[in-house]
């Protein structure tokens, strides 16, 4: 793990936004790092005490690990955080000349990350296509994965809406930041998001980044195999998909998974929506400080 440096890519605007964000709103004592992976150079930003156990954060797509900002200071209480920007997505970390391509990559690309840290094994967090990650990884490493966290995961257990995806597609096809704020406030209901991450959200609109890997949901065979502790935590109104069905799938095939919908907020609000960032640190907490089952 080396210290931070700037990206080959992105403009003067996102690194601006990037940094103001960071400055204005994690907690005193982050730190940047990067660690060097087969698949460029992966930015982190950490915080919490450095002997304290490991918790890998993963963001949405086009979010940054900026956007964990609101769980930072009290996840970092019992926690050395490390949350990361996805190579090929806005951020500071810098793609290499090897691509990540296929599931098979990212989880190679993880396994590298952690490798990089010196850990061994870790909780693991991820919202949206964040959770599909971590709940790929943890499929694919389960040793190294101790407890897994799902913040609204999109891909996991149920589709998109195709109400979701009508209203993103303008914003996929030609990206820019009037169609990325209008997204966000038919998504949101108008939520009001804290005005330096919403200029980073927005500057990421220009920010040039690879297509992302996806694939198809996990199959129940292998999700009925995870033995990871898993809590799943679903946003009531969520626009991506039906939040009760999503938690009733869940449920039926994770043997090990608890669930929980938080009430008043939306898929893209979380995980940094104010009125309900207190309640999603408090439920991670509750779940990633509880005592291992014997």
């Amino acid at each position: 793990m080396t210290a931070a440096r700037k990206p080959a890519t992105g403009d003067a605007a996102f690194l601006a936004a990037y940094d103001e964000v960071i400055t204005a709103k994690w907690p005193a004592g982050t730190r940047p790092a990067e660690v060097s992976t087969p698949y460029g150079t992966t930015h982190l930003n950490c915080h919490g005490p450095e002997d304290a156990p490991p918790l890998l954060l993963l963001p949405g797509g086009g979010a940054t690990s900026t956007a964990w900002y609101a769980q930072a200071a009290e996840l970092g209480r019992s926690h050395r955080v490390h949350a990361v920007d996805l190579v090929g997505e806005p951020g500071r970390s810098v793609a290499g000349e090897r691509a990540i391509r296929t599931v098979g990559d990212l989880n190679a690309w993880l396994d590298a990350v952690l490798d990089g840290l010196g850990v061994e094994s870790t909780a693991l967090c991820g919202h949206s296509y964040g959770g599909w990650t971590a709940l790929q990884y943890a499929l694919h490493a389960p040793h190294r994965v101790d407890r897994l966290v799902l913040v609204d995961p999109t891909g996991c257990f149920a589709g998109f809406r195709p109400g979701y995806l009508l209203h993103a597609l303008p914003m996929l096809l030609r990206p820019n930041p009037a169609r990325t704020r209008a997204f966000l406030a038919w998504e949101t209901g108008g939520a009001a998001l804290d005005p330096a991450w919403l200029r980073l959200r927005e500057a990421a609109a220009g920010f040039p980044a690879a297509r992302p890997v996806t694939g198809p949901r996990p199959s129940p065979e292998a999700l009925s195999a995870l033995d990871v502790p898993t809590l799943i935590l679903l946003a009531g109104q969520s626009r991506a998909h039906d939040a009760a069905r999503v938690a009733a799938t869940a449920r039926r095939l994770l043997p090990h998974a608890e669930t929980a919908v938080l009430p008043g907020v939306s898929h893209h609000a979380l995980p940094l929506h104010e009125p309900t960032a207190a309640e999603l640190s408090h439920r991670m907490l509750q779940f990633l400080d509880a005592p291992a089952s014997p």
